[in-house]
């Protein structure tokens, strides 16, 4: 057996530091989640500027990259062409992403905005709530998101295709920072610790939906026993996913998830209010539109409050703790794609789809609770994890769509959990893209383990402290990745199109054709 990782100074740095906040956590869960409580107050009181205009340059940079001349850079070699099916790169970029957090927000984040606006002034479960709530979603689940995927995941997959070189984070840093041992080996170890965190909160996310669907559906008491037994089935599934390689166990998950979500979505369009739904993404695209700047880089220095950081600047750090794994498996799938082929599917697939999901599943929820009398919106501010199940109670067919969606809950679990197995076993193996199998099994068990010490020290708010933590100094390391890819663009050779060059040529035929009329006329 290779055991060369372990002379991986990465491997040891961030496996330690992993299992000794497992142990700590486990040991002594108050203290463990106070100070967590407190290190969130700290960043979100003192850092949250940061992150808003971290993501906001993040999207001027990416969008004004696409339309440049190095939009046509293709990742890998000129001739080479994508090595996934665009339905399957689709599928998995979906999985990776936000599969599982769209799943636990797609009802529950509008529903809570309705019960309480996040805008001061707007009467709460009123018609304005309702509007505002949709929009806001749409804001949160839209480009902004993608957008730090995207950088992260543009910069590997540049480096691995284009450059031959490791996917590395600090590899891609090393236009700015240089190729010092001791300093990439921390880079890189505090983009492991951070990932873990991110993948720990939404695998966290998901074991709590699951069990409150559990206990919606079957009457299984949602307790942290029940949690731990969907870690320990997790932990096997996902491993065993794991041993079969990206070809077989993500490809075939991220088709049958996204195959599944599609049929979820097409059931609620159905027996939902066709023509609200329709109206509410309407309008909300337009809010959204209107709003995107306002939203962007709204803070409350004057009136006070602590909404954007609960919410708004949680989701991007989450995101941006996300961010190596997420970015560096969609660098993984997205060999021979171009530059702006990248940008647009990264940056606009997904949250038009993200969009659609919560117009159709958050608006069925808001015209029951607006027209019907029922009180979802109470029942997801009691318990945010029973939202989509207590949809269903509203809706025909509710068993079996409760159950399908537990379903669908734990394969998306499955395929991001197994995806960050593989990223996290590359970014400890020196960016290799066949890690051992061991590597991937260590980084399996200690993601679940920490996903279960979080929820043993302190629920969903201790899993939203630790990623919001841990995002802070990658933060940094983002915005130095674009200027270290600007760096790196500026001295690559622009590609040239077999189109530009046949519209060349035409051009040329065209002058030399007309500079023959003017011969002969004169």
């Amino acid at each position: 057996m290779d055991r060369t990782f372990l002379r991986n100074p990465v491997f040891l740095i961030s496996s330690i530091v992993i299992l000794l906040l497992v142990v700590l956590g486990a040991s002594i869960p108050g203290p463990f989640g106070n100070v967590a409580d407190r290190l969130y107050t700290f960043t979100t009181t003192n850092f949250g500027w940061f992150y808003l205009l971290t993501v906001f340059v993040i999207i001027a940079f990416l969008v004004a990259l696409a339309i440049s001349k190095y939009g046509a850079i293709r990742l890998g070699g000129d001739s080479e062409r994508p090595e996934y099916p665009f339905f399957t790169w689709i599928g998995m970029l979906f999985s990776a992403g936000f599969g599982v957090g769209l799943v636990f927000w797609g009802v529950a984040e509008p529903m809570s905005h309705y019960f309480a606006s996040p805008i001061n002034g707007v009467e709460a479960q009123s018609e304005d709530a309702a509007r505002v709530a949709m929009g806001y979603s749409f804001f949160h689940w839209g480009v902004s998101q993608w957008a730090i995927f995207g950088i992260v995941g543009l910069v590997i997959a540049f480096l691995q295709f284009r450059k031959k070189r490791d996917g590395l984070v600090s590899t891609a840093l090393e236009p700015l920072v240089g190729s010092n041992r001791i300093v990439k080996n921390g880079i890189d170890s505090f983009a492991v610790i951070a990932t873990v965190m991110g993948i720990a909160t939404s695998l966290g996310m998901g074991v709590l939906q699951m069990s409150g669907g559990l206990e919606q559906v079957f009457n299984m008491k949602s307790t942290f026993f029940v949690q731990m037994m969907i870690i320990v089935v997790l932990f096997f599934s996902y491993m065993l996913s794991a041993s079969t390689g990206l070809k077989k166990g993500i490809a075939y998950l991220g088709n049958f998830n996204l195959g599944m979500a599609i049929v979820l979505l097409v059931f609620f369009f159905i027996v939902g209010p066709k023509v609200f739904i329709l109206e509410s993404f309407t309008l909300a695209i337009g809010d959204y539109i209107n709003n995107f700047i306002k939203y962007s880089l709204r803070l409350q220095p004057y009136k006070g409050g602590n909404w954007v950081q609960d919410w708004t600047i949680f989701y991007w750090a989450w995101t941006i703790a996300w961010s190596p794994f997420v970015g560096a498996f969609v660098a993984r799938v997205s060999k021979g794609r171009t530059m702006r082929e990248f940008i647009a599917g990264v940056m606009v697939i997904p949250p038009v789809f993200s969009c659609m999901w919560i117009a159709t599943l958050g608006g069925t929820a808001l015209y029951s609770d607006m027209n019907n009398g029922t009180k979802i919106a109470e029942a997801v501010d009691a318990d945010v994890t029973s939202a989509i199940f207590e949809t269903f109670k509203h809706l025909p067919l509710t068993g079996l769509m409760s159950v399908l969606a537990i379903i669908l809950i734990f394969t998306f679990l499955i395929t991001s959990a197994d995806s960050a197995t593989y990223i996290l076993a590359s970014m400890t193996t020196r960016g290799s893209l066949f890690p051992p199998l061991i590597v991937k099994m260590t980084w399996g068990f200690l993601m679940s383990a920490i996903a279960a010490v979080l929820l043993y020290a302190g629920g969903l708010e201790a899993l939203q402290s630790a990623s919001l933590v841990s995002a802070l100094p990658f933060t940094l390391f983002i915005i130095l990745i674009m200027f270290s890819l600007g760096k790196l663009l500026s001295k690559e050779p622009i590609t040239v199109r077999p189109r530009d060059i046949r519209r060349f040529e035409n051009i040329e035929k065209a002058v030399k054709k007309k500079a023959s009329r003017k011969k002969k006329d004169l």
